[in-house]
C-alpha cells in the first residue's frame, strides 16, 4: 500500500487560556514552583517535546483531517529544530495548564499567554510573539447594512466611558475580568462586570454576542477579527487596553529549553517563515472563512470526511475506533477517491488491484467498495496476527505495518527478532529489525525470505497513523 506520507510528533477556550489570571485571590490551587528537573538535554534524550496548547479557532484544530493551527505550525516546527518528536495534550484553565508544567506532564505551554508580571513568579516566558489589545466586542445595530456608516457608528460605544453601567460578560478569573475591573475605576462609574463559568469559552462568549444574548463581551484583538469573518454584524473596533505582549511559557528551571526555543523564534522570524504562518491564521480571511465554515473542521462539526459514514461501518466490522481507520485512510488517501499512487494502489485505502480481485472486487474507484475491500484486507491481517500477538494495542500496529508493506516482510523482521533473542510479540522490538532488512547482513538471513526492503516506511506509517488517532481523540466524538 503507498500512502501519502504525513510527518507529526498535533473554538472555544482561547483568550480564557491566554488571558485567565493564575494568582486570583488567596492561594493558588497549582503547583507554583517546578516539581521536577526536565530541560533540554533530557528532552532531546527522551525523544519529544510535550506541548499544552489549547483547542480552538486558531491554536490548534482538524481541518479535513489534518491538524492545523498557528500554535500547531509553530511547535512542529520547533521540534523538527530540536530532533524531537511532537506530543500534545489539550488543556482547560490556565491553573491546570501550569499545574501540569511545573509537575513535567507538559515542557511548553504553546498558546498565547500574555506575559505578565504575575505569571512571572510561576513560569518563564519567551521572548513575545506579537503584540495585540484587548477589545469590545458588540452587536451591530439591527439592519446595519442599509444604514450610513456615521448612524451605525453612533449607535455603537466608542468611548469607555459608555460602558457605565452596562452588563460586560467576561471569563472568571480572566485578565479580561481584571481589565474591566480596572476601566471601571479609570472611567469614574461602574461597569456591571458579569463573570462568567471559569469553564467558559471566549469564542462562546462572541457567539452569544452575535446571536444577541448578551451585549458585551471582551477578548483579544487577533481572536476577535477571525470571529469577525464568521460573525460579520460584530463590531470589535473599541481597544479597551493598553498593548499586550504575547509569548509562551517553560519551567522557570528550564533555561536551556527557553533559550533555545528564543533563538530558533529568533531565526523563523528573520526568515520570514514566522510572518508568513502568523498571516496565514491571523490576516488570512479567506482561510479563516474556510475552516469556519468547513463540515470537515473541528471548530464546526464532529465530521472528518464525506466518508465517515462508510468508514464507521467499515470500522465496526473490524472491532475498531472509527477514527483509527479514519486516520489509516487519511494516511493512504487524505480522503481522496481520486488517488492512484506509482505503484498502482486505487483510491481512499490505496487498495491494489489485484487484492480488489481477490475480494471480488473490480471498481476499486467506488469509495464504499474501496473502503469495504480495505477493510476485508485490514480484518485478514489481523486474523493473521490475532494467532501469534494477543495484545490487541501490539496487534494493530503488526496489522499496520503490514498493510503498509506487506505481511510477509514483517514476519521476516519477526523472525529475526526472535532469532536475536528480542520479544517477537512487543512491536518496539520487531520494528528494530524491520529497519535493518535494508542491511545485507539481515536481508540475506535464511530466515528474512521476502529479501530487502527499505522499511523505514512502514515502520513512520504505524506512528503517524497512531499519532494520528491521538488527535482525532481529542476533538471527534468516538461514535
Amino acid at each position: 500500500m503507498a500512502g501519502h506520507r504525513f510527518r507529526f510528533f498535533l473554538l472555544g477556550s482561547f483568550l480564557f487560556l491566554a488571558h485567565c489570571n493564575p494568582a486570583g485571590s488567596g492561594s493558588p490551587s497549582f503547583a507554583t514552583e517546578p516539581q521536577v528537573e526536565i530541560d533540554l538535554e533530557a528532552i532531546q534524550k527522551r525523544g519529544y517535546l510535550q506541548a499544552l496548547v489549547d483547542n480552538n479557532s486558531v491554536s490548534y484544530f482538524i481541518l479535513k483531517g489534518s491538524p492545523m493551527g498557528y500554535e500547531y505550525e509553530l511547535l512542529k516546527r520547533l521540534a523538527d529544530h530540536l530532533r524531537v518528536e511532537l506530543k500534545i495534550k489539550i488543556i482547560t484553565g490556565i491553573e491546570q495548564a501550569i499545574d501540569q508544567l511545573n509537575k513535567g506532564e507538559g515542557d511548553v505551554l504553546a498558546f498565547p499567554l500574555t506575559i505578565t508580571t504575575d505569571r512571572q513568579q510561576y513560569v518563564a516566558f519567551s521572548e513575545a510573539h506579537f503584540t495585540t489589545h484587548q477589545v469590545l466586542v458588540q452587536k451591530k445595530p439591527a439592519n446595519w447594512r442599509m444604514q450610513p456608516p456615521a448612524v451605525v457608528e453612533k449607535k455603537l460605544i466608542r468611548n469607555p466611558v459608555g460602558l457605565i453601567g452596562q452588563p460586560v460578560h467576561v471569563m472568571k478569573g480572566s485578565s479580561f475580568e481584571q481589565r474591566m475591573r480596572n476601566l471601571s475605576q479609570e472611567v469614574g462609574g461602574p461597569i456591571d462586570i458579569i463573570p462568567d463559568s471559569a469553564s467558559a469559552e471566549t469564542e462562546s462568549l462572541i457567539r452569544k454576542v452575535a446571536m444577541g444574548e448578551i451585549k458585551y463581551t471582551v477578548t483579544d484583538q487577533t481572536l476577535a477579527m477571525v470571529n469577525a469573518l464568521y460573525f460579520p454584524n460584530l463590531d470589535i473596533n473599541t481597544v479597551v487596553s493598553l498593548p499586550q505582549q504575547i509569548g509562551w511559557a517553560v519551567r522557570k528551571n528550564s533555561p536551556a529549553l527557553l533559550g533555545a526555543i528564543d533563538r530558533w523564534m529568533q531565526g523563523i522570524k528573520k526568515s520570514g517563515v514566522y510572518q508568513v504562518i502568523f498571516n496565514k491564521y491571523f490576516d488570512s480571511p479567506r482561510f479563516s472563512l474556510t475552516r469556519i465554515h468547513s463540515d470537515y473542521s473541528s471548530l464546526a462539526g464532529k465530521s472528518l470526511s464525506p466518508y465517515d459514514n462508510q468508514i464507521k461501518a467499515g470500522a465496526e466490522a473490524l472491532g475498531w475506533d472509527w477514527r483509527l481507520l479514519a486516520s489509516v485512510v487519511y494516511q493512504e488517501s487524505n480522503f481522496d477517491p481520486n488517488v492512484k499512487s506509482w505503484a498502482g494502489a486505487i483510491g481512499l485505502m490505496q487498495v491494489m488491484p489485484e487484492t480488489g480481485k481477490y475480494f471480488g472486487v473490480e471498481n476499486l474507484w467506488n469509495p464504499e467498495m474501496n473502503i469495504r475491500v480495505g477493510v476485508r484486507f485490514l480484518k485478514f491481517l489481523d486474523n493473521q496476527w490475532s494467532k501469534s500477538i494477543n495484545n490487541p494495542e501490539e496487534r494493530i500496529k503488526f496489522v499496520l505495518a503490514s498493510y503498509n508493506v506487506g505481511l510477509t516482510h514483517v514476519l521476516d523482521a519477526r523472525n529475526l527478532t526472535r532469532k536475536y533473542g528480542q520479544d517477537p510479540t512487543l512491536w518496539a522490538d520487531v520494528e528494530s529489525f524491520l529497519l535493518k532488512k535494508s542491511d545485507p547482513k539481515y536481508y540475506r538471513d535464511p530466515v528474512a525470505a521476502a529479501g530487502y526492503c527499505r522499511c523505514t516506511g512502514p515502520v513512520e506509517y504505524v506512528k503517524e497513523v497512531l499519532s494520528r488517532f491521538e488527535e482525532y481523540k481529542l476533538h471527534i466524538d468516538p461514535a
